[in-house]
């Protein structure tokens, strides 16, 4: 069975690019690519970055209850679809995992053995700043978004580890080794280690 990792924070705490910092430096790590009704930003490629479908598309796979999470966010909706995510897990594949808040409390509920892990700007003006540089919100819309991160970062108790992004570099390595120490756990390896020195049970 494959190890999940949610990697959670605010708009603006860097959590997207530290993900895919990480699937280039693991390359046995899988990124699990969440569903959204809002339009590609610059750079973004349908079924890399996200698969982009519009609202109807969306609203009937709610019906068809596919979505392992899914939520409403700054007027547009993300999702995972459970079959896809399941199935690379079943597979013994490590899955790693960028949504919101509001996802991460759901997958909390149905996943169990996930690692949460939360990423967090230094500071609500760094925040501001950050989103500010994305050149794509409205001054009004960001505001909004400041207040949403203030709520999320009050959510820190539910995660089991936290990753403060005031260097880029500095926050990739802690994450590395949030990755590597989970997959070194006993528990993951104690089938393996049995298998290899022969060992029965007593």
């Amino acid at each position: 069975m494959g190890k999940l990792f949610i990697v959670s924070g605010p708009s603006g705490a860097g959590k997207s690019t530290l993900t895919r910092k990480a699937i280039d430096f693991f390359p046995d790590l899988r990124f699990s690519i969440s569903y959204t009704t809002r339009p590609p930003r610059r750079g973004e490629k349908n079924g890399v970055d996200y698969i982009f479908v519009d609202e109807a598309t969306f609203d009937e796979m709610i019906a068809r209850d596919e979505f392992v999470e899914y939520a409403t966010v700054h007027g547009r909706k993300y999702g995972t679809r459970e079959k896809d995510l399941r199935e690379l897990l079943s597979g013994g594949v490590d899955v790693l995992l960028d949504i919101d808040v509001q996802g991460a409390e759901k997958i909390a509920k149905r996943i169990k053995e996930a690692v949460f892990i939360f990423v967090l700007p230094p500071s609500i003006e760094v925040c501001r700043e950050r989103l500010k540089k994305r050149g794509d919100i409205p001054p009004e819309e960001l505001e909004k978004r400041v207040a949403t991160a203030i709520e999320e970062i009050k959510k820190i108790d539910h995660y089991d580890y936290v990753i403060i992004n005031d260097n880029m570099e500095s926050a990739f390595e802690k994450l590395k080794s949030v990755i590597i120490a989970e997959r070194i756990k006993k528990d993951i390896l104690a089938e393996r280690v049995k298998k290899i020195f022969n060992l029965q049970e007593v």
